[in-house]
């Protein structure tokens, strides 16, 4: 049984990946977040510049506009793998600034979502494609994405140790999230595991490495996930920004007060 905290990882530092692809253009990879928890990712297609972000925070804005005007990116897609209880999503405010897609699973209770996608959906971004794997549990509308070498994972599955993201949070459901660890087995094994949650620095691994090394990928029955569960959110007590992230990002408006920003 892992320790209570279902943050613990080996820590390691993998910030860039230039992914090959033929006719010698490629996708360009790099999570942008330096400080906290929560991971952005920054996708971008190379023979068209063309750009999408993944799960980007409020909070970092600034930071997210320097890294696509420093690299001459048009920022085409934001995308949301869940509604996020502990950050406000930056998806509304970067289509207003930009007038991109803000993505998300159409079942979600979210306002502001420009671009619903299904489960098994692609979307292309200039040469790079993005399939869409509905993988509730954490929340009723979370989704994996899935790129050239990368799955982002938001919070239905973390690294290693890590496990995954509570289930008693608002659209959390414990024997949901269980079945839905079954959407798994379509993906390649290969695949780089980008998690919505990490210590900075930490070194993301295949999916074929969780599965050998996140306990919660070797479980055998829903009754050993279950008690894993309830350890693990008696660890981790309540979300801090809860109240204010929740609200925010059902109805798409920046609050008029941040505590944490203030």
């Amino acid at each position: 049984m892992p320790h209570q905290c279902s943050y613990v990882y080996h820590v390691h530092v993998r910030l860039m990946l230039q992914v090959p692809r033929r006719f010698g253009y490629g996708m360009g990879f790099l999570q942008l977040n330096t400080t906290g928890w929560a991971m952005t990712y920054l996708v971008w297609d190379e023979s068209t510049n063309q750009a999408a972000l993944i799960d980007p925070v409020y909070d970092f804005i600034d930071l997210y506009t320097e890294a696509l005007e420093s690299r001459s990116l048009k920022l085409t897609h934001a995308m949301a793998t869940h509604t996020h209880a502990d950050h406000i999503t930056a998806c509304f405010a970067l289509r207003e600034k930009f007038g991109c897609e803000y993505v998300m699973w159409h079942g979600t209770s979210c306002l502001g979502v420009s671009q619903y996608v299904e489960d098994g959906d692609l979307l292309t971004i200039g040469d790079t494609d993005f399939t869409f794997h509905h993988a509730p549990g954490h929340t009723s509308d979370s989704m994996l994405i899935e790129t050239v070498g990368h799955v982002m994972t938001g919070d239905f599955l973390f690294t290693g140790t890590g496990g995954a993201g509570r289930d008693d949070l608002p659209g959390g459901r414990v024997g949901v999230h269980w079945n839905s660890l079954s959407v798994l087995d379509r993906l390649d094994g290969h695949l780089i595991v980008c998690t919505g949650h990490d210590p900075p620095g930490t070194e993301m691994k295949s999916l074929n490495w969780n599965r050998e090394h996140n306990p919660v990928l070797k479980m055998t029955s829903f009754a050993e996930y279950e008690a894993w569960q309830a350890e693990v959110t008696a660890g981790l007590g309540s979300v801090s920004k809860i109240k204010t992230a929740v609200p925010a990002n059902l109805f798409a408006e920046i609050p008029g007060t941040i505590p944490w920003l203030d």
